[in-house]
């Protein structure tokens, strides 16, 4: 389905669509199950935790992280 599919959506003002597009997401976030998790975002999440349990000291305060991205510019 498109926008273009149903008329009144395309009517609405970009301030309007927002507020639609977060009602959708409300809506399908709040069915949790219904949404599958890939088994590779699974694995990565595994990882991700194993690392941060082996080594709990070592992220970045949120500081070092936002001077990290600026350094990157």
């Amino acid at each position: 389905m498109r926008i273009i599919d149903i008329p009144q959506i395309e009517k609405l003002s970009i301030p309007e669509k927002i507020l639609l597009v977060e009602d959708m997401w409300d809506s399908i976030s709040s069915e949790e199950s219904a949404v599958p998790i890939p088994e590779s975002h699974m694995m990565e999440l595994d990882r991700r935790l194993a690392r941060y349990k082996s080594s709990p000291g070592g992220l970045l305060s949120l500081d070092e992280l936002r001077a990290k991205i600026e350094s990157r510019k």
